[in-house]
């Protein structure tokens, strides 16, 4: 319980990245262009995706959720984050900085359950052909994805719940470029290991148990690419799913150690950057390393060209 002579906090002031000026001038550039590539990329492949009747089989149906998932992940934090580097004044009401915490931790973890699930879909065509359009139905790919919503969203209000029960009676400088959760939770005048403890067990379940799925997928990937006797297709394989491991590495590394790694006394200055990676670098690779080195997508996105008008019908 708060004492009376405490005053709650209404407010957060974000300590960013850098104070310097010049390196914020630099990074708003950088990370402008970042934005600009993840919502004109992702904006663009669920328009193909839309337009073209060769693009739809599950893979592109899930592709097209997580175009519209990293829209709207990027847009929670990144907007906010290239204000704050252009102005002196770097607040937050304390009710915004709620919002941003479940958007963000939603979305997030929305994000760590359907790669999972495209995975396994992907472990499914590859490895089960003939039985690939019976298991991934189109019913099945519908329910996949509102459930991956459904669990994230309901375990981020868990979540904020809990931590918004918590008291903030200053200080209100937060030692990040947006309300992260365990940035947020470093200002409560108060136990935070019942939050902290919900927090790692909901990691479990939705950040690593999907990320052990995928590594056991593209386990089970890898053995049925080297029995194919073509290099040539071996070659492009493994080239492909190089690829998305290292996507994967970046987003699912980057946020366990974020949301798993024991409670420490160190300053957070390690955490800000490693945020960087699965907020802002992960969505950005997202449409390059899922679709532009994806045959398909790269000819459906020249019909596309041929006929531009298809992709606002």
């Amino acid at each position: 319980m708060v004492s009376k002579n405490q005053s709650l906090v209404t407010e957060f002031i974000f300590q960013g990245l850098s104070s310097q000026p010049r390196l914020q001038t630099v990074l708003f550039i950088l990370f402008l262009v970042f934005y600009l590539l993840t919502i004109v990329g992702n904006i663009m492949i669920i328009a193909v995706i839309r337009a073209d009747f060769q693009l739809q089989s599950p893979m592109y149906f899930f592709l097209a959720n997580l175009s519209i998932l990293d829209i709207c992940y990027v847009s929670t934090n990144v907007p906010q984050m290239l204000v704050n580097l252009l102005t002196k004044k770097r607040t937050i009401s304390f009710s915004g900085c709620a919002a941003q915490m479940y958007f963000s931790m939603a979305f997030g973890m929305t994000e760590c359950v359907l790669l999972g699930v495209m995975a396994y879909d992907r472990y499914m065509a590859i490895c089960h052909p003939f039985l690939y359009t019976t298991v991934m139905n189109r019913k099945v790919c519908i329910h996949m994805v509102v459930a991956s919503w459904t669990s994230s969203l309901l375990s981020s209000m868990v979540i904020n719940s809990l931590t918004l029960q918590l008291p903030f009676c200053g200080p209100h400088i937060l030692n990040h470029y947006f309300c992260e959760m365990p940035a947020v939770l470093a200002l409560a005048c108060a136990d935070t290991a019942l939050v902290e403890l919900v927090i790692f067990i909901f990691s479990i379940l939705i950040v690593f148990i999907p990320f052990l799925l995928i590594i056991a997928s593209y386990a089970h990937i890898l053995f049925a690419i080297l029995k194919i006797q073509s290099a040539c297709v071996q070659s492009k394989a493994f080239s492909t799913c190089g690829s998305h491991l290292m996507v994967v590495t970046i987003f699912y590394g980057t946020a366990i150690c974020t949301y798993m790694k024991p409670k420490s006394r160190s300053p957070q200055d390690r955490d800000k950057v490693v945020a960087v990676f699965y907020t802002i670098v992960a969505p950005v690779l997202n449409p390059l390393i899922y679709s532009l080195r994806n045959k398909d997508m790269k000819c459906a996105l020249r019909r596309a060209m041929n006929r531009p008008k298809s992709l606002f019908i």
